[in-house]
């Protein structure tokens, strides 16, 4: 447990070491939320859509932002370059497990993560004259909802950056990634407001667990047994994708070329 506590502080320190690229993409993210706010405000100025109106569509956009903030520090890119590299070959030769290796080193950049979105909250509460806030017991399921977003979604990016074994090229496998998460989690559009055809198969794939579930719990669209149902299909996924990513993992260290002399 020790050496993965250091690759957690490691990252942590690079993280801060790094600050002004920090600073760029947190920006670059504030504009993106902004954008997303300002257009929907356009949108339900008459009335809602949906069932939404802009008191829950701006909580539903934070939630949603968040959820897409939580693993930018240490993301996909970072891990799919050790392979591209070559430097999963050094990782290999260490007496550490890989995948929770890199699992510590992603959950090490939280922490300036969980600042920002802290901020950004706080912005958006003073100036859009607050959010519709859920009750004490609510708040607490949608704390732990947030929470499991970090595990699942280092699954997902970590099960994707395997694909370089193959391809020996992520910028493609990349995009194709970010538009599938993106649609499929409801951080684009609410999954409610998709076409039946589509919200149904969205709903039952590990990316609703990403944004659409943590934001039903907080719009308390999901409460009881319902809300505890779908912290456990994302648990269900969180630990069904671990176990899946350590098969593949197999799988790709036959394909592992390593050039050198």
């Amino acid at each position: 447990m020790k050496p993965y506590l250091g690759l957690l502080r490691m990252s942590a320190r690079r993280v801060l070491a790094y600050r002004m690229s920090s600073v760029i993409l947190w920006i670059g993210g504030a504009t993106f939320l902004a954008g997303s706010l300002a257009v929907w405000h356009a949108l339900l100025a008459d009335g809602d859509i949906g069932g939404y109106d802009w008191d829950r569509m701006k909580a539903y956009l934070l939630v949603g932002w968040a959820t897409g903030a939580l693993g930018s520090a240490y993301g996909d890119w970072w891990m799919a370059n050790r392979i591209l590299d070559g430097h999963v070959a050094t990782d290999l030769t260490k007496p550490l497990d890989y995948q929770w290796a890199r699992f510590s080193e992603h959950m090490g950049g939280l922490a300036t993560e969980f600042i920002a979105i802290a901020v950004a909250a706080t912005a958006v509460m003073a100036l859009t004259d607050g959010l519709p806030l859920p009750g004490p017991g609510q708040a607490l399921l949608f704390v732990l909802s947030f929470l499991m977003v970090a595990p699942l979604k280092f699954a997902i990016a970590y099960i994707t950056t395997m694909v370089c074994f193959w391809t020996q090229n992520f910028m493609g496998v990349s995009w194709a990634k970010d538009a599938i998460v993106t649609l499929f989690s409801g951080a684009l559009i609410p999954l409610a407001l998709l076409p039946a055809w589509l919200a149904g198969p969205a709903s039952v794939l590990p990316f609703a667990s990403i944004t659409a579930t943590p934001a039903a719990i907080f719009l308390e669209q999901a409460t009881g047994w319902e809300a505890l149902r779908l912290l456990a299909v994302q648990a269900a996924w969180v630990v069904a994708l671990w176990w899946g990513a350590r098969l593949i993992w197999r799988r790709a260290l036959r394909a592992l070329t390593v050039h050198g002399g």
